[in-house]
């Protein structure tokens, strides 16, 4: 959520930050504007709704200099109006600053300002930084930037100009990522590589309490006193990750990550499987063996999608390698003060690798010196530079913000994950050797299920006016259930919860009625005749019922409405199966819907603030 962009050169500036802006657009925003300089003047657009709108306000009224910042802005304080869009200035008009992040004591200093004089023209928390920084402007942007933050409470990604210096931007970062770009026509900031590609050819990335300042021609990053630090540049293309951001012949992206799940399952795998030990391998854990097998308990810590995976991996890890294992919500976990024994391994997953619940868990689990380990999609990310160790998805740009293909990802890594731990332990090189051959064969079975792409479609075509929905699915599947109804929420806004299947007599069952579907999960497995009890009640009350079932499964379909056949495969791969339908299905009921389905509303790719 929320995207920097700044550049100094040679070259026109606009342009290059409106590009950089588009690059951004997954991340989610509701507004968006920019601000260049020339000689003393400062040239300021912005507007709410899409980029396009910023677009056009600059066609009409250009906006001309070789340096300046822009931003896309997710609303917390304050609406999404153009007024509250970035960058904000102070009353004079000398400074403009661009914000990720969340003052979180803007209301006293904003007090303090006022008393002073100071007159706000936004509902924002972020003005009050380009009133600070005016107020101890003397000369020298960057010491006034530090002053300035002295004061903040909160996390921060900046941009900063002043007409006073021109050519000169000024970024820190505490708690929202900020990566300081160098390029052949000049140098850039951004909160995201991404935004450079095609201009920087290299990339520095700032850690938290720093500050830089850029000009045409050079750069250098500073601590909290102003001390230069030395900064390891690295070449961009090592942070753009893999694969194709582009949708091609797909009319959105997540139809387009949809499609890409059997190549990037195998890109998952790819050089991580050895038959010969039966057991899979992991560059990036820095675990000793000796380290290893002292792990007893492991947790693991995420958000949204990721959390959902991360229910998979604790069946995963008790299953297969019997090692204890507990979930705990990131936004959560980083304000408990659980007791945790000396010897448990913490995860961190994440697709971003810079959702900010997560990122302070995972401090926080380093600050109690527990080992803490990172699942991540992005190269170069916060959490995958900040963790002890940790494993790629190697899942290529995802795009669109309801995530997919990071999710099957996420539920393959922890997998192996569970197979390496397993074999250092009690599973044997026969199942172990079993798994892999599993495992191997995922790739093509995922490919075969797409391929109930035109059933899902005659499905969401019957229940796509239904206001609210159930998911149901136990053992493996429950996650894969929660998984299903938060892809129908996030992008048709349609009411869907998910239940473990038995729990539903337990309350949920309150809510069926003949206009509620109900989507079980039931491919053949151990608990299959217990769903199919559940399913039964379901139907005894007249509700509808969807079924994500086995290939050719009779028993299932002389009860269920509709099905979605699937094909078989172990149960602790059952969800990365069963996650294909349901991700068609909100696809298809949100087209329905008339839903805007790559960016959904309220809603953000990276959430970078609590």
């Amino acid at each position: 959520m929320c995207g920097i962009v700044g550049f100094t050169g040679r070259r026109e500036a606009a342009p290059v930050l409106l590009q950089g802006l588009a690059r951004l657009e997954y991340r989610g925003y509701d507004s968006s504007g920019l601000i260049t300089g020339t000689g003393d003047s400062l040239h300021l657009r912005k507007k709410a709704g899409r980029l396009a709108e910023l677009a056009k306000e600059v066609a009409a009224r250009p906006a001309p200099g070789c340096y300046g910042i822009s931003h896309t802005r997710w609303a917390t304080h304050g609406g999404a109006t153009d007024r509250n869009a970035h960058p904000h200035t102070d009353t004079a008009g000398d400074i403009a600053l661009v914000h990720n992040g969340v003052i979180e004591n803007y209301s006293t200093l904003k007090h303090q300002l006022q008393e002073d004089g100071v007159e706000f023209r936004s509902d924002t928390d972020t003005e009050v930084l380009a009133h600070l920084i005016a107020h101890y402007y003397d000369g020298d942007l960057l010491e006034a930037v530090k002053n300035a933050l002295a004061l903040v409470k909160g996390t921060y990604g900046i941009a900063v100009v002043s007409r006073k210096e021109p050519g000169v931007l000024v970024g820190a970062r505490l708690g929202s990522p900020l990566v300081l770009g160098i390029g052949p026509d000049g140098n850039y900031l951004a909160s995201d590589a991404s935004a450079l590609a095609g201009y920087a050819t290299q990339v520095v990335y700032l850690n938290d309490r720093q500050i830089c300042q850029l000009d045409p021609e050079a750069w250098v990053i500073r601590n909290q006193d102003l001390d230069t630090v030395d900064a390891p540049v690295q070449d961009i293309e090592h942070f753009l990750g893999d694969g194709d951001a582009d949708r091609g012949d797909f009319p959105h992206y997540m139809l387009k990550e949809i499609y890409e799940q059997p190549e990037t399952l195998a890109n998952a795998m790819r050089g991580r499987l050895d038959e010969p030990d039966a057991t899979a391998h992991f560059g990036g854990l820095n675990l000793t063996s000796h380290e290893l097998r002292q792990i007893d308990r492991i947790i693991l810590t995420a958000c949204g999608t990721s959390y959902h995976a991360g229910i998979v991996g604790e069946y995963l890890f008790e299953e297969l390698a019997r090692i204890p294992a507990e979930v705990e919500y990131a936004s959560e976990f980083r304000y408990r003060n659980p007791p945790i024994d000396r010897h448990t391994l913490v995860f961190a997953i994440t697709q971003s690798g810079e959702t900010a619940d997560t990122l302070a868990a995972l401090r926080e689990s380093k600050r109690m010196g527990h080992t803490t380990l990172a699942i991540c999609n992005v190269v170069g990310s916060s959490i995958a530079r900040e963790a002890c160790g940790g494993v790629y998805l190697h899942a290529g740009p995802e795009v669109g913000v309801a995530s997919t293909k990071a999710f099957t990802s996420q539920v393959a890594v922890l997998a192996m994950l569970a197979l390496y731990f397993g074999r250092t332990r009690h599973l044997s090189a026969t199942q172990g050797a079993r798994i892999i051959e599993e495992l191997r064969a995922l790739p093509e079975i995922v490919r075969k299920t797409l391929g109930c792409h035109p059933r899902v479609k005659e499905v969401a075509r019957k229940y796509y006016t239904a206001r609210n929905f159930l998911y149901l699915g136990r053992q493996y599947l429950y996650p894969a259930a929660l998984e299903g109804a938060l892809k129908l929420k996030e992008i048709s806004y349609i009411h869907a919860e998910g239940y473990p299947a038995a729990e539903m007599k337990h309350g949920p069952i309150a809510l069926v009625d003949e206009n509620t579907p109900s989507v079980f999960l039931c491919p053949k497995g151990s608990v299959f005749d217990k769903v199919m009890s559940n399913m039964q009640e379901i139907k005894a009350r007249r509700g509808p019922v969807i079924a994500v079932c086995s290939e050719g499964d009779r028993e299932v379909a002389a009860v269920a409405d509709d099905v979605i056949p699937v094909p078989d495969v172990p149960e602790y791969l059952q969800p990365i199966v069963t996650a294909i339908p349901l991700q068609l299905l909100a696809y298809e009921i949100a087209l329905l819907c008339g839903c805007d389905v790559d960016k959904p509303r309220n809603l953000a790719k990276s959430v970078t603030v609590e």
